[in-house]
């Protein structure tokens, strides 16, 4: 049987096997990755060398990193976990549920995963408890025996600091980040900017993963009056993050052609995703100011935000983004028409 792309062909005939499929085990816990690699040299941290000064003067490149020029980041809704009030007792389900929508979109052409605990909420702002690190640590890890696309972590509402953590450990390539920088209000309460600590925290690591943040998050209002040229801006140049991600007002709600127009031209290079509310109908007119999507809600079943995963819309919709991909090229390649004044006799 040949595997998908994306998917670990040893998992094709081995779904539960205790190794990672194409690595030698060793024993022990590996720093960045577990299950392999070394540990770092003693007083120096893993990538030391190599942090930039900064970040604005070595973008993200979107090509590199997914192997792709536009690339799409489905998401997996992580059913709730330990501690939530919705947890119903059995962690395996959760990483079956998990499992089984990695597969979906990763078989449908996704660029990469976010991992999120979703049916968490309602969310503390800033801090969860230490058992839904480990779950979600864990359930990572088994997503990373079973795709070869890249992963990011996101830890709702703004637990930056442990998405960090969790990707650094097993070796994830990106985290989402809700309140990078300024104060938003939010059905959490007020949530400051954690970029301070973040990017510390993220030296002390001396870790490789880049931080997606969002812009004027949904699900919240900035205090003052918004302005999102300077706040994509302020997050880029003085928060730091290596791309930035800009939503609608709510789940399931796009961001205007207008407001991506606006944040490509201040972003000056560095990646903008749409954040929300993606779907096939509008994804090829929203791609034309945007370097990647990030997408969920669209393309469950029914497009019902509780259900899991519908390979077939998932299909649909990576077929309108290539069309709208397309377009937006022979727009670019297309000569200026010439002009007939004169012309005419």
């Amino acid at each position: 049987m040949v595997a998908p792309s994306g998917i670990h062909p040893e998992w094709i005939t081995h779904p539960r096997a205790g190794k990672i499929p194409g690595k030698a085990q060793t024993g022990g816990m590996a720093w960045g990755k577990l299950g392999g690699g070394e540990r770092p040299p003693s007083g120096r941290c893993p990538g030391q060398a190599s942090q930039s000064l900064h970040k604005t003067l070595n973008p993200v490149s979107v090509t590199t990193l997914f192997k792709t020029s536009v690339p799409v980041l489905g998401v997996v809704h992580l059913l709730p976990l330990p501690t939530s009030p919705r947890w119903q007792g059995n962690l395996q389900a959760v990483i079956d549920r998990a499992e089984q929508e990695a597969t979906a979109l990763v078989s449908g052409g996704v660029s990469g995963l976010i991992v999120e605990n979703f049916f968490d909420a309602p969310f503390p702002k800033d801090q969860v408890d230490p058992a839904v690190v480990s779950a979600m640590t864990l359930i990572v890890h088994r997503l990373q025996r079973l795709v070869t696309v890249p992963i990011g972590i996101n830890v709702l509402r703004n637990d930056a600091r442990s998405a960090l953590a969790i990707a650094s450990c097993v070796g994830a390539q990106f985290i989402r980040v809700n309140v990078l920088t300024g104060v938003m209000a939010t059905d959490q309460g007020l949530i400051e900017g954690c970029a301070h600590d973040l990017l510390r925290y993220r030296r002390e690591l001396g870790s490789p993963v880049k931080i997606l943040a969002d812009v004027l998050v949904k699900h919240a209002r900035p205090l003052g009056s918004p302005n999102l040229t300077t706040a994509v801006q302020e997050t880029i140049e003085r928060g730091l993050a290596d791309g930035i991600i800009l939503s609608g007002w709510a789940t399931g709600s796009p961001p205007s052609l207008e407001d991506l127009e606006l944040a490509q031209a201040a972003a000056k290079g560095t990646p903008v995703f749409i954040g929300s509310g993606a779907t096939w109908e509008n994804i090829g007119k929203l791609i034309q100011a945007a370097n990647g999507v990030i997408v969920a809600s669209s393309l469950k079943r029914k497009g019902d935000i509780n259900q899991s995963i519908d390979p077939t819309r998932v299909g649909h919709f990576m077929e309108a983004l290539a069309a709208g991909i397309e377009s937006r090229e022979t727009l670019v390649e297309a000569p200026p028409e010439r002009s007939t004044v004169g012309l005419s006799r």
